[in-house]
């Protein structure tokens, strides 16, 4: 399964990730631990939320599209 994940931080609360993976559980522990140069200096993070495909593809075209400004903009009004 493919998911794509929104991070909140908690010190940091106007402040939110968006990214993907296959393993979100270890990559919730990696982002925490600071293994990723942009969300290390934001830790800790929290699961905002988290879609889940079957097919890479979408998932990767999904986070594309929060990535982008109307995907952020919904991201943050209804997340």
């Amino acid at each position: 399964m493919f998911h794509v994940y929104i991070l909140k931080s908690i010190n940091f609360p106007t402040t939110m990730y968006i990214g993907y993976s296959t393993n979100l559980k270890q990559r919730l522990i990696e982002h925490n631990n600071g293994k990723s140069i942009y969300t290390s200096k934001y830790r800790p993070w929290q699961l905002e939320a988290c879609i889940t495909f079957k097919e890479k593809s979408k998932a990767i075209a999904f986070e594309k599209y929060l990535k982008s400004g109307s995907g952020r903009a919904f991201s943050k009004k209804d997340f």
